[in-house]
C-alpha cells in the first residue's frame, strides 16, 4: 500500500482532537503535512503565515483532506490552504477531500448544509473535482477515497476552480 502525503486543514481549536485521530487511524496509509498547534505563531502576518504553510506543508502533500467541523467555512487559514491545494505553482495540484466531521451539526442528517462547507472546496466538490465523504474509521474505505483525490490532481485538473478571491477575514 503506497503512503500519500496529505495535507490536513483543520480548525485548529475546535478539531484539533479529529486531526489527531486522523493521523493516528490512518498513520499506516497517510505520511501527515499537518500543522500542528505552536508550529506557525499566529502574531506573525498574514503574507508570512500563507508563504510559511504553502512552502513547508502544502508544496511537499499530494493530497488535502478538509476536516469539516461546526466553524470550519468561516475560517480564512482553511481557505488559503485549499487555495494552495489547488495552485499549481505550489508544488504541484493537490487532490482534495473533505471529511465532514461527527462535531458537526449535519453530521447526523441526510444533507450536509452548503453553507457549512468551506465555499471554495464547495465549488469543487459540486465541479467533481473533490471528493466529500462523512467521518469514517474504515481504513481500506479511507485508502480509496484518499487514492481517489491523488488520481483526480492529475486526471481531472480541468474541473478545478480556483477563481474567488481569498478569504482576508474570518467570517
Amino acid at each position: 500500500m503506497i503512503k500519500h502525503k496529505v495535507f490536513i486543514s483543520y480548525h485548529h481549536k475546535n478539531d484539533w482532537y479529529y486531526k489527531e485521530e486522523f493521523e493516528r487511524i490512518f498513520n499506516d496509509i497517510i505520511i501527515s503535512k499537518a500543522v500542528s498547534e505552536g508550529d506557525i505563531d499566529p502574531d506573525n502576518s498574514d503574507r508570512y503565515i500563507k508563504r510559511l504553510i504553502q512552502e513547508d506543508y502544502i508544496t511537499d502533500s499530494t493530497v488535502t483532506v478538509v476536516l469539516i467541523g461546526s466553524e470550519t467555512a468561516k475560517r480564512k487559514h482553511i481557505d488559503w490552504e485549499i487555495s494552495a491545494s489547488l495552485n499549481k505553482k505550489v508544488g504541484g495540484y493537490s487532490g482534495l477531500l473533505g471529511i465532514v466531521l461527527p462535531s458537526h451539526p449535519d453530521y447526523e442528517k441526510e444533507r450536509i448544509s452548503n453553507d457549512s462547507i468551506p465555499p471554495r472546496l464547495l465549488t469543487n466538490i459540486k465541479s467533481g473535482y473533490a471528493g466529500f465523504i462523512k467521518w469514517t474509521t474504515n481504513v481500506n474505505y479511507m485508502n480509496l477515497c484518499i487514492e481517489k483525490a491523488f488520481q483526480n490532481r492529475t486526471s481531472q485538473t480541468g474541473l478545478i476552480d480556483n477563481s474567488m478571491p481569498q478569504f482576508v477575514y474570518n467570517r
